[in-house]
C-alpha cells in the first residue's frame, strides 16, 4: 500500500519531476500520480522497473514449464540427467 506522500497530482509532477526522481533514487517507492482527482499512472525508477520486467519472464517461464509438465510433455529428473552427463561427455 502506497504511503500518502507518493500520492501526488499531476500539476506536481509537472513542477517536482527532479525532486521525484531524486525521491526516487534515494528510497524506492513508487510515485502515484493523480489527474482530475483520479489515479493516472504510476512512475518508478528504471532500476524498480527492470527488476519487475525480470521477475515477470522468470514468473512465464515457470508457468509455461508447469503447463508442458501438465501436458506430459517433460521428461522425468532420470532422462535430465542422463541428457546432461550425454552433453558433458560429448564436450570432453
Amino acid at each position: 500500500m502506497p504511503s500518502i506522500s507518493n500520492i501526488k497530482s499531476i500539476s506536481y509532477l509537472k513542477s517536482h519531476a527532479a525532486q521525484i526522481s531524486e525521491d526516487l533514487e534515494m528510497n524506492g517507492a513508487p510515485f502515484f500520480i493523480t489527474q482530475n482527482g483520479e489515479a493516472s499512472m504510476v512512475i518508478e525508477s528504471a532500476k524498480q522497473f527492470q527488476e519487475k520486467e525480470s521477475l515477470i519472464a522468470v514468473l512465464k517461464i515457470i508457468a509455461l514449464g508447469e503447463k508442458e509438465r501438465m501436458q506430459g510433455k517433460g521428461i522425468s529428473v532420470a532422462e535430465s540427467r542422463a541428457q546432461l552427463a550425454a552433453a558433458r561427455q560429448r564436450r570432453k
